[in-house]
């Protein structure tokens, strides 16, 4: 059921198809947004975007994990993971829904 992969190369074009920016400008414009997004969450902050979800750093505390192959306990450290959560209309498009998507209850 997997589609293609869109890149940025991708994001690029469909902006300088729809928007009518030079191709340079449209490069320009998607590393911005792009670098914009990562650098708030190497912050640590929420990006919420609208009808589309939201990205959160979640930070998981040290656990202990087990070698496969030996058994043998390891701790596996404190790190620091992104989360998207899709929005109840990206949700309600990708699984092909008609009309009005459900109701946003506060959820991203």
């Amino acid at each position: 059921m997997a589609g293609r992969t869109v890149t940025r190369a991708d994001l690029c074009e469909a902006v300088y198809q729809k928007v009518g920016l030079s191709r340079t400008e449209s490069a320009a414009l998607v590393e911005m947004v792009l670098g914009e997004i990562g650098d708030c969450l190497e912050r640590g902050e929420t990006v919420k975007l609208s009808s589309f979800g939201s990205f959160v750093v979640r930070d998981k505390g040290q656990r202990v994990g087990r070698n496969p192959k030996s058994g043998q306990e390891v701790p596996i450290p404190p790190r620091r993971v992104m989360v998207f959560k899709p929005s109840n209309i990206l949700k309600h498009r990708i699984n092909g829904g008609e009309g009005e998507p459900p109701a946003e209850n506060g959820a991203a």
